[in-house]
């Protein structure tokens, strides 16, 4: 595997023209409401180990979304024959962090939203860029927030994201949960991961635990 940092850095340049929630923001929620936000970005040990890393999100589970039951396993995605991707759902408090601030990290954290089926050496559909919407208004947000970003000409070239009604998630095998956090010295946790952890603690300090 190889490491990946081919992000551009717009956090600082574009922050007066892109907004973390374009258009709305998360509505009020009754004390103790958490939100679920689900995500697919690449590998799901590294999009995990940067959302467990920020203040507001509660849990961060590794899992499958856009399949079948049968199939959501392992081994039956990895083959690339099932409609999974690896995801990872995200629950989070509405009061100290939003849906769109979770879709920033998205987008200039976990992964490269201008690859398609792919991230960097991970290729076949399981690894694909998806937003999994829990409903319009998050569908509404995630499309408003690509086409903020292609507008802008962030990426060099147009983002790929998909997205998809969420219709259930499955989640992954124990091994596979807070596995980067477990298994530090592991080759693609050491060079594809810990890079994007480091580069969210540098670049979004006042978002860390």
């Amino acid at each position: 595997m190889q490491a990946m940092d081919t992000f551009p850095d717009p956090i600082v340049d574009l922050e007066p023209q892109i907004h973390a929630d374009p258009g709305r923001s998360d509505p009020a929620s009754p004390a103790g409401r958490d939100a679920v936000a689900v995500l697919a970005g690449g590998c799901f040990w590294c999009v995990e180990a940067v959302y467990l890393q920020l203040d507001g999100v509660k849990t961060v589970v590794s899992g499958y979304a856009g399949g079948t039951a049968d199939t959501a396993n392992y081994r039956a995605v990895c083959s690339g024959a099932t409609n999974h991707a690896e995801a990872v759902r995200i629950t989070y408090d509405p009061s100290r962090i939003t849906f769109g601030q979770i879709l920033k990290v998205f987008f200039w954290i976990a992964h490269d939203p201008t690859q398609l089926n792919q991230q960097g050496n991970d290729r076949g559909r399981q690894y694909r860029s998806a937003i999994f919407y829990a409903d319009e208004r998050q569908r509404d947000v995630a499309a408003a927030y690509i086409r903020q970003l292609d507008e802008a000409r962030v990426f060099p070239e147009r983002i790929v994201t998909t997205l998809e009604p969420l219709e259930a998630f499955y989640e992954a095998e124990t091994y596979h949960q807070n596995y980067a956090a477990l298994n530090p010295a592991q080759p693609y946790v050491a060079f594809v991961a810990a890079p994007k952890v480091e580069k969210l603690r540098s670049k979004l300090p006042e978002k860390i635990k």
